[in-house]
């Protein structure tokens, strides 16, 4: 409760006149009726007053409770009685009533106005403007009723504390986050920074989520309350409220009703945002909370800014323009007063998540904040009038600004990874590398905010510099493609660059075609089944498909050009058997045959034991492999088993040269790639 002495009070525009008595009686029939139920009461309280002042003892029982003349139907007699005991009765003993009233009330602290009977709330209410009347009017007795209107004051400060307090609404989050418009964000709970590219813990991202480039459906600038509005105090009490505000404010307590407004109501906002999940954190403990933590917390700041702002912001201003109505000034001030904290909070997590260590998987969770924060700006500025609101839309911006920063930032340090990453372990089937996957999946997860990164990165002419001499890159493409375009393009540069020289790990230059087929395919694939694929165009498509193919033939010439080799005529007898020449040539071309079945044998054993567990995840490859060695083998074995397997067959132990038919060696080839050991003995031997 207040105890400083008020300001002087404004004069009022309306002063007691000859014509006022009404008013004053009325309050003073008002007042008495509030302290007593009975005639006799009324007698006793007359005598009170009276005593207290002699000027009420004009008072009479008829005067405060009249009673309708029976002769008059229509009650004219007792209108002009009460004019005719108005005129008797002056402003001062009206305020002495008043003065009495507000005393009785103050001694009584634990009762509270508004909780009781509403006529006795009127009376109130009566007295208190009769006391501000006086007041404003000076004169005798101005010191007392300075004490009557700064206790009144007090009283009404605590009741508009009160009132706000027990009938503040509570919020209920179930079903009030608005969602985030990305379901494909969810996969980045998967990039775990602590083991970004180590192939020793490959990442669980196998793919985006089906569709994550166009779930849009539940979009960030939907609003489930768009029909809808949250009233921060529930309806009834906003009269009274608004009741107390009037007085105070004309009575020259502007002061102490602001600081009791915005103490109540931003208590009240912290409550909320509590409740809403949006903590109160340092840019000290932001910077140390780990990143699965910290990426909830992101997510609960992106749901909670549209929350605040669209709900809780937007039910605080209808409550000031309603409560605080007297005073446009005192509205403006009292909304930024109450609601700066809670702004400021928001802020605050902002600001901290900018200077955070910079990683990849932060990016898409900024971007997240960035939008967010853009698309309530505009309303912010609704809601915030005048140089104070500018202000706090100035601090919104900056950090709007800095967060714009931070994606720039986190990209860049992402392009360097790529660049620097020199893990030298290899994939030991040829399978794709974990920072492959990792990448691509990342890169399509940006394509989601395309809009936004091309505002973004509009001013960045690095990547254009970068791309501009590069004779893998059509030019004129290159020309017209978007900011987000060409940077995505440079990052997937970074990527071939870094997977080329991975591949110059493996010792079997075979294996080495199987592992840049493998992951050049997969990076394919993944532009082609997304927004990738326009942005990056039909060019660098075709262009990797071609290497794709070349790394295929490179494959086949590798691992079988020396089983092939053994079928080359040579210059050796007929398939017939029956040589012209002399029977040591017939056996020396016999044991050359022998020979060639032999190292055939070898070598083809030696392929299956090791493709075998070679790793092609790609169905379709792994088939046009399979098919392009059937296609080479089977027909070359077939014709020199036709045309030589006789002569093995003459001789001893024809079975230990010729251990295949071709269909023997069609099953076989089957196996390859498969990532799995199959023992060659399994093979349907040649009976």
């Amino acid at each position: 409760m207040s105890s400083a002495a008020p300001a002087p009070p404004p004069p009022q525009p309306e002063s007691p006149s000859a014509g006022g008595g009404d008013k004053v009686l009325a309050a003073a029939q008002h007042i008495v009726k509030s302290l007593a139920t009975s005639k006799n009461a009324a007698d006793d309280m007359i005598r009170i007053l009276s005593g207290f002042d002699n000027r009420l003892s004009s008072i009479t029982n008829d005067h405060l409770f009249p009673s309708p003349d029976p002769s008059s139907g229509s009650g004219s007699g007792s209108a002009s009685a009460s004019g005719s005991s108005a005129s008797e009765i002056s402003a001062a003993a009206a305020f002495d009533a008043a003065d009495q009233l507000i005393q009785l009330w103050d001694a009584t602290p634990e009762a509270l106005v508004f909780e009781a009977p509403e006529d006795d709330v009127a009376q109130y209410l009566a007295a208190v403007d009769v006391a501000v009347e006086h007041l404003a009017r000076g004169g005798p007795g101005g010191a007392r009723a300075g004490v009557a209107v700064q206790l009144a004051m007090a009283r009404l400060e605590e009741e508009l504390r009160h009132l706000m307090v027990r009938h503040a609404v509570p919020i209920d989050p179930t079903g009030l986050f608005f969602s985030l418009r990305r379901l494909s964000l969810e996969s980045m709970d998967d990039l775990d920074a602590s083991s970004e590219f180590d192939a020793a813990t490959p990442h669980s991202l196998d793919g985006t989520p089906a569709g994550s480039e166009t779930a849009r459906g539940a979009a960030l600038g939907s609003n489930p309350f768009e029909d809808q509005v949250f009233d921060p105090v529930r309806p009834e009490a906003v009269d009274e409220l608004r009741a107390i505000a009037d007085r105070m404010a004309r009575a020259g307590y502007s002061r102490e009703l602001a600081d009791a407004y915005c103490g109540v109501r931003r208590d009240l906002l912290d409550e909320y945002l509590s409740v809403l999940g949006v903590e109160r954190l340092s840019i000290d403990e932001v910077q140390r909370i780990e990143w699965k933590l910290l990426n909830d917390k992101m997510k609960k700041w992106v749901q909670g800014v549209k929350t605040v702002v669209r709900v809780l912001l937007a039910g605080e201003r209808r409550l000031c323009d309603q409560v605080l109505a007297v005073s446009d000034d005192l509205m403006e001030e009292c909304f930024l007063e109450s609601t700066k904290g809670c702004i400021m909070q928001i802020l605050s997590f902002g600001d901290a998540v900018t200077v955070c260590p910079r990683s990849p998987e932060k990016v898409p969770r900024i971007l997240d904040m960035y939008e967010v924060l853009a698309e309530v700006i505009p309303e912010m500025r609704d809601l915030c009038i005048g140089s104070s609101g500018d202000g706090v839309i100035s601090d919104v911006q900056a950090i709007l600004d800095r967060l714009g920063d931070a994606v720039r930032g986190n990209l860049f340090e992402f392009g360097k990874m790529l660049q620097q990453e020199t893990s030298r372990r290899a994939m030991t089937a040829g399978e794709i590398h974990p920072m492959t996957r990792y990448v691509m999946n990342y890169l399509r997860l940006l394509v989601v905010y395309s809009e936004t990164l091309d505002v973004l990165l509009a001013d960045d002419n690095s990547d254009h510099d970068a791309l501009r001499n590069s004779d893998d890159q059509d030019q004129e493409h290159l020309e017209s493609m978007t900011p987000l375009g060409r940077r995505l393009l440079k990052l997937i540069s970074y990527l071939e660059a870094n997977l080329e020289e991975k591949s110059k790990l493996y010792e079997d230059a075979a294996l080495e075609c199987i592992f840049a087929m493998n992951n050049l395919l997969y990076i394919v694939q993944k532009v082609k089944d997304s927004e990738l694929g326009k942005i990056l165009g039909d060019h660098w498509i075709k262009r990797r498909s071609g290497k794709i193919r070349q790394y295929s033939k490179s494959y086949l010439r590798i691992s079988w050009t020396k089983p092939l080799s053994y079928f080359k005529e040579d210059g050796y007898g007929s398939g017939s058997g029956s040589g012209s020449g002399s029977g040591s040539g017939h056996s020396s071309s016999r044991m050359s045959i022998k020979e060639k079945f032999k190292n055939f044998n070898m070598a083809f054993e030696e392929i299956y034991r090791n493709q075998t567990l070679w790793k092609v995840p790609d169905p379709q490859l792994r088939e046009e492999l399979k098919i392009s060695i059937s296609e080479n083998v089977i027909p070359a074995y077939r014709a020199f088993l036709g045309r030589y397997g006789n002569q093995v067959d003459g001789g001893r132990n024809p079975g230990k040269y010729i251990k295949y038919t071709p269909d023997d060696l069609e099953s076989q080839l089957s196996d390859l790639f498969e990532g799995s050991s199959v023992s060659v003995n399994n093979s349907r031997r040649r009976t």
